[in-house]
């Protein structure tokens, strides 16, 4: 993962007015050697920019104290008092970044101009490739080369930071091993992606999203709520998906009820079409030959539609009425019937039909006049 450093840098104070030279432009180095950690140090218009973005985006004033005492003050139990004050920079192309509403203390004022102060050393951040990405703080000071923080110094150094880059990455950053630290930009670039936002997302962007994020799992209760171990609730959430996705219907074995109610609905009115036709050619044909009296019409109907098994074993099985099943030849054979054999009456080959009957065998199945 990639890193960034704290580092002081010392420059001899030129006036205590309200303009005041912080970082030079382009690539430099302090009086001791420093930086180890890369080739130099190195400032351009795009990280001055992003400096000028965070001092805009803070609450709070950046301070110039006494030696760096704001680092100081944990370890030593020393107040930390202000020699100056300033919220606004100001990148100058080929010269460098400039604080430019300087606040002076008179007391800073006085030992300034009694060249008891001569240097300013500005406290910043760069990554592992010496590019500056935060500015902390700034001392006046005597010793144009501080030596490397330590461990506590560094600590003051990130609650310092926590005022451009928030709360949240302060807590990270005062985790971490003193010498290294994550690189913010790397963090916000990383939040960027996780939270699907721009990539000129600012931090306080960031953090907004993250608010929301923060209200939607915990159903509204913020930070209040108990805390969200966002991994173990994403692997829930994948297990949730996998057995739902397991428990699917397989559309090319299963059709859906409403689907079946409906062909089933057409298939009873196919049927209802079918029977009602069946029972209208067996009744009709039943009274023709006499197998079937008027009044029984409608009760054979209403039988016929609910069991047209059971109509016509009774059509089968009933003696016709010669009197209602006569022909008009007298019970001679049709003209052209060289048989001489008394033909089966329209209504009787009608039954035979409608039965499935040879119509040769149910003649010679009926009773002689």
């Amino acid at each position: 993962m990639a890193i960034f450093f704290i580092a002081a840098l010392s420059a001899q104070i030129q006036s205590t007015g309200t303009a005041l030279k912080l970082l030079p432009a382009g690539e430099f180095r302090a009086r001791d050697g420093r930086p180890t950690e890369c080739a130099a140090w190195r400032l351009d218009a795009a990280g001055a920019e992003r400096l000028i973005a965070a001092a805009n985006a803070r609450q709070t004033r950046y301070v110039i104290d006494y030696e760096h005492q704001t680092l100081n003050s944990a370890k030593n139990g020393q107040p930390a008092p202000a020699a100056a004050w300033f919220k606004t920079l100001e990148w100058r192309e080929g010269d460098g970044l400039y604080a430019i509403d300087v606040q002076w203390t008179a007391r800073a004022s006085a030992m300034i101009d009694a060249d008891e102060y001569a240097y300013l050393s500005p406290v910043f951040a760069f990554d592992k490739a010496g590019n500056v990405t935060a500015l902390l703080n700034a001392a006046l000071t005597n010793d144009p080369a501080l030596d490397c923080l330590d461990e506590v110094q560094l600590t003051a150094a990130c609650s310092a930071m926590s005022s451009v880059i928030g709360s949240a990455a302060h807590a990270a950053l005062s985790t971490v091993p003193p010498t290294e630290v994550p690189n913010m930009n790397e963090l916000l670039e990383r939040l960027q992606w996780l939270l699907n936002m721009p990539v000129g997302a600012t931090a306080e962007e960031i953090v907004a999203q993250l608010n929301k994020l923060i209200d939607t799992l915990s159903g509204g209760e913020g930070t209040a709520a108990a805390s969200v171990n966002l991994p173990v609730l994403l692997e829930s959430q994948r297990a949730q998906i996998a057995t739902l996705s397991a428990n699917q219907v397989d559309p090319a074995r299963f059709v859906p009820i409403s689907v079946m109610t409906d062909l089933r609905a057409q298939l009873d009115a196919a049927n209802a079409k079918l029977t009602g036709n069946e029972v209208e050619e067996l009744v009709t044909a039943a009274l023709k030959n006499g197998r079937l009296l008027p009044a029984q019409e409608s009760w054979a109907r209403d039988l016929g539609k609910s069991n047209v098994a059971a109509l016509k074993q009774f059509i089968a099985t009933a003696q016709p009425i010669q009197a209602l099943g006569g022909t008009q030849t007298g019970g001679n054979p049709p003209a052209g019937d060289q048989s001489g054999a008394p033909a089966l009456a329209e209504a009787d080959l009608a039954v035979c039909k409608a039965l499935g009957l040879d119509p040769a065998t149910y003649k010679t199945s009926q009773p002689t006049a």
